[in-house]
């Protein structure tokens, strides 16, 4: 299956004047439209791009994450469950792939660094966290920023999170809780 518009990587989504919902998108999309597919993919970038982003704290590979699951979640549609939501479904693929990522940056030895004079990251601070707390988020554990950035910034609850990442609730509860803890330390002493 042809994905149409995966090749921008500042993709800027546009709403369909007749916009059709999830479940009739993925029915057409099963069935070859590539204005499905589009469709789709619109709708679904920015939550991909900024999950992806506020795990891997790197613009260059959250757009590649981000662009990789869409396009291989177009092209698993056929498996998808389609009783299910797609988005939560589609979450799970770019928060693994992010957090493979990072696991994979870390044991390279590359450092997670974020430049004040970096001119990307001001376009990207659409999802309104102050740069103490981006700069906090980018020190935790991959497994820690993962359930944070679902429960804070995708808004899913702790059992759908648990559900998504394949964990025990209390373990995606000890992971927000510790998370959090340590978030909150580290802005605690960033404003002394």
């Amino acid at each position: 299956m042809a994905v149409a518009g995966t090749d921008c990587a500042h993709y800027t989504p546009v709403p369909s004047p007749r916009a059709r919902s999830e479940r009739a998108l993925v029915r057409e999309a099963l069935r070859g439209s590539e204005e499905a597919v589009a469709e789709l993919f619109q709708a679904c970038w920015p939550g991909a791009y900024r999950a992806a982003f506020l795990i891997v704290h790197d613009h260059a590979a959250a757009e590649d994450i981000a662009q990789e699951a869409l396009v291989s979640a177009i092209r698993a549609l056929d498996r998808f469950d389609r009783r299910r939501p797609l988005r939560p479904w589609l979450h799970r693929i770019v928060v693994n792939r992010a957090i493979d990522w990072a696991r994979l940056r870390a044991l390279r030895g590359e450092v997670l660094e974020r430049e004040a004079s970096d001119g990307d990251a001001s376009g990207d601070n659409q999802h309104g966290w102050s740069d103490p707390v981006l700069s906090a988020l980018g020190a935790l554990a991959p497994d820690q920023r993962a359930v944070i950035v679902l429960r804070h910034l995708l808004e899913y609850t702790p059992g759908e999170i648990a559900a998504m990442l394949d964990l025990p609730r209390g373990t995606v509860n000890s992971r927000l809780r510790r998370g959090l803890d340590v978030l909150g330390s580290q802005l605690r002493e960033g404003t002394r």
